[in-house]
């Protein structure tokens, strides 16, 4: 057995993200694209007799370690105590899975630690609409309430992530949807470049960008901000927000951008779409 199992909680991003409906008990139905960023959080996990979180890192301040917390739920789901450290580098209710991906990690950590399966893809489910997704690590169309997953294959691009340094309530933005039946998204056919993906995003949305810059105004800043970047292929709020992306053909003009983007109090980072 392993002394320790570290693994990798990518930022996801929603490139896309359809409202399709509403489900009878209240889940919203979906239609996204979600892809990843090369970069995100860090689970470690250890074996241990009484299970621990330990949470460090930048991104650290107001988030819990208490029963509540994603990861000890998702380490609780495995049954198997574990002592375990989360470096948050992630802005804590930013729209790109923070929370989910933690989860998701510890799963894949807690499984390759003790040599076990992973949970059943309903009680994965169980822990957040995202957590399969982040599950997956892969491109993907996701729809449904966030079981229905399709891996696709994304061309080379890069991403320049943003968020104003505000946070946003998923449940409030739902609440100020002015529609739940929107149509999914479009056939996606050949996608070679950075430029076709970003002709193809041209023809979907974000719809929950809409209700959240109606709370948090700040959101159109950035999207103002990434827009008037040179080299910034397509700007968008990704999830419930307030994180937006730049989608860039080559790094260099990604890493440009972010520095250009700095400002006191916005988080900006930048790498590769994966």
């Amino acid at each position: 057995m392993a002394a320790e199992i570290e693994r990798r909680a990518r930022a996801k991003v929603n490139l896309a993200l359809h409202v399709t409906g509403r489900r009878g008990d209240g889940y919203h139905l979906l239609d996204s694209l979600v892809g990843f960023a090369d970069f995100g959080d860090v689970v470690r996990v250890r074996a241990s007799d009484v299970m621990s979180l330990t949470v460090t890192g930048p991104m650290a301040a107001g988030l819990g370690a208490g029963e509540d917390n994603l990861v000890l739920r998702a380490a609780r789901l495995m049954g198997r105590p574990a002592a375990i450290t989360l470096d948050k580098h992630l802005p804590l209710a930013s729209g790109i899975g923070g929370g989910s991906a933690d989860a998701a990690a510890t799963l894949r950590a807690l499984a390759d630690l003790h040599g076990v399966d992973l949970p059943d893809p309903a009680a994965v489910l169980g822990l957040g609409a995202d957590v399969p997704v982040c599950l997956l690590g892969r491109p993907a169309r996701m729809a449904g309430i966030g079981e229905d997953l399709t891996p696709l294959r994304l061309p080379p691009a890069h991403l320049v992530l943003v968020n104003p340094g505000v946070t946003v309530s998923t449940p409030e933005v739902f609440r100020a949807l002015t529609r739940r039946d929107n149509p999914p998204l479009p056939v996606m056919g050949d996608v070679p470049d950075a430029a076709a993906l970003a002709d193809w995003l041209a023809g979907t949305r974000n719809d929950l960008q809409e209700p959240a810059l109606r709370l948090r105004p700040q959101i159109g800043a950035v999207l103002a901000a990434l827009n008037a970047v040179p080299g910034c292929l397509v700007a968008r709020m990704s999830g419930s927000g307030a994180t937006c992306f730049g989608l860039f053909a080559e790094a260099a003009l990604a890493e440009a951008a972010a520095l250009s983007l700095a400002r006191p109090g916005w988080w900006v980072q930048f790498g590769a779409l994966v």
